[in-house]
């Protein structure tokens, strides 16, 4: 059965599966190629009649995972050139508008799509959140560095499509007002981008950020991959130059340079950078509630089916110590807390704590100090205009005295402007390939959707684990609450494992302290 909904741009036509309606492939801005090659996104052109929104639309210009990844993450390749679309899932029938959950797909700012069947949003619409995946600009042509482009084109990618969603969500049945991202690894880094941009502002309300932590580089080192694959290619590493390249070659050159990479062992690649417009310097602490963590053992996925975790040996292991300067204790401490476990373990759970875990509790102490700075603030304010209590009327209020509760963004606890913070880690191990607690087997879990998880996870994983996260992430999204302690100083984190879900107290921290 189809379904018509209305836009700014026009009407679309979606189908009705039971009680879910789903729009696919609405593009929510021009085709990033001819002249909007290289350049910010455009607005979409309006269409007359109704365009139909019953398939996933074209994904961004990638090469697919090497392997073994290529098999326990299988990409989706759907040609064409409008790629910058995004899909909907809502229930059939709305009463009041219903919160919306924005997902922002990984893979390495070169891999990945809204189109995966992981990420179909049916079991969100289900629970009453209006759930909108999006595709975005990858790679060489969403975030290469050129001097005559502007820099961040997927991240640009992402606010365009975010404001599609305020300007349009209310007709699929979603409240503007109640907007959360939730990305993971590349996509929770660009989340963690969005937070502090200026250009993102007021388009979202809460987010989740699923294994990845903030992080940018500058210009000079954004550019290190563009002018490598100048070389190669022997054109000016600019856009012009790059523009007059046949776009297949481009790819091959791409996936040349840095296939290969991984976040765990390094390499060339593509990042977010630093440019003072979309993305600034110092940007001030992000003011909304988030949820946020990462899985126990992230560096399988890329050490175990390559076989990097039984290759490294003990001298890999020192030459790695040297090269992150860490300190041979942290290495000793490591193995004392795992009696037996090979070098490439031990390599694997530092690194694992050295670009997430340790990042992500740096985000969220940061966020714990902001807050305390904000309620001493106020505090002194509202000192300072203390009047005795029959000079004010009993509904007057000094301006500077207002609580975070009636600022735009603002936290709904203490008085803060600062929101609250709720941790997790993922710690079900799956049996397959040996692969554990690796990064990305968490998405099935949130999804609801572990029939389309089975490569990493396998045929048996527990469906009340699904249950148990999945509801954490729509309560999340519906109130701010994921359902257990917020962040502070006694460091709860909420362990998603099976048999058993509960919140530990700084968990494994004589670790953590080696990164903090």
């Amino acid at each position: 059965m189809d379904i018509i909904a209305a836009t700014r741009h026009g009407k679309v036509r979606g189908r009705v599966d039971g009680s879910i309606a789903s729009y696919l492939g609405i593009p929510y801005a021009a085709a990033p190629f001819g002249a909007h090659r290289f350049r910010a996104p455009a607005p979409v052109e309006p269409w007359e009649g109704i365009r139909d929104a019953l398939e996933f639309g074209p994904t961004a210009p990638q090469r697919p995972y090497r392997p073994p990844l290529d098999q326990l993450i299988p990409d989706v390749d759907i040609p064409g050139e409008e790629c910058l679309n995004l899909n909907v899932w809502a229930p059939r029938t709305v009463g009041a508008p219903l919160p919306v959950l924005v997902w922002i797909h990984g893979g390495s700012l070169r891999n990945g799509s809204a189109a995966m069947p992981l990420y179909d949003g049916r079991a969100f619409a289900r629970d009453g959140v209006v759930l909108v995946s999006i595709n975005y600009r990858l790679g060489v042509e969403g975030f290469g560095v050129f001097p005559d482009a502007p820099d961040n084109r997927g991240l640009l990618d992402q606010i365009a499509a975010l404001t599609w969603v305020r300007d349009n969500i209310a007709g699929f049945g979603g409240d503007p007002g109640s907007v959360t991202v939730c990305g993971e690894s590349a996509g929770a880094i660009s989340i963690a981008a969005l937070l502090t941009s200026p250009r993102a502002a007021g388009l979202f309300h809460r987010a989740i950020l699923q294994s990845g932590p903030p992080h940018t580089v500058t210009r000079d080192k954004g550019a290190r991959t563009v002018r490598a694959m100048a070389k190669a290619l022997r054109v000016p590493a600019t856009a012009e130059g790059f523009a007059g390249v046949d776009r297949e070659r481009l790819l091959d050159v791409q996936d040349e340079l840095v296939g290969r990479a991984d976040p765990v062992s390094g390499g060339p690649g593509f990042h977010i950078v630093v440019d003072d417009d979309v993305v600034p310097a110092d940007p001030p602490p992000p003011s909304v509630d988030l949820l946020l963590g990462c899985n126990r053992e992230e560096y399988r996925l890329w050490f175990v089916p390559s076989g990097a975790v039984e290759r490294v040996s003990r001298l890999t292991l020192r030459l790695a110590l040297l090269k992150f300067r860490i300190p041979g204790r942290v290495a000793r401490l490591y193995r004392a807390g795992r009696p037996g476990a090979k070098p490439g373990v031990i390599l694997g759970e530092m690194a694992t704590d050295l670009l997430l875990r340790g990042p992500l509790n740096r985000l969220a102490d940061s966020r714990l100090a902001d807050s305390r700075t904000a309620d001493s603030q106020l505090a002194d304010s509202r000192t300072a205009n203390s009047q005795p209590a029959d000079s004010r009327t009993a509904n007057s209020q000094p301006a500077d005295s207002r609580t975070a509760d009636s600022q735009p963004g603002g936290s709904r606890t203490g008085g803060s402007r600062t929101g609250r913070t709720f941790f997790y880690e993922f710690a079900w191990r799956s049996p397959v390939l040996g692969l554990g607690a690796c990064h990305a087997l968490e998405i099935g879990f949130v999804f609801d959707n572990l029939r389309h998880g089975e490569a990493l996870s396998g045929p048996d994983a527990p469906q009340p684990l699904a249950d148990v996260m999945h509801r954490a992430w729509v309560d999340f999204t519906t109130s701010g609450d994921p359902g257990w302690t917020a962040w502070d100083t006694r460091r709860p984190v909420r362990v998603f494992d099976h048999p058993g879900t509960s919140t530990v107290l700084a968990p494994r921290q004589e670790e953590l302290r080696a990164w903090l």
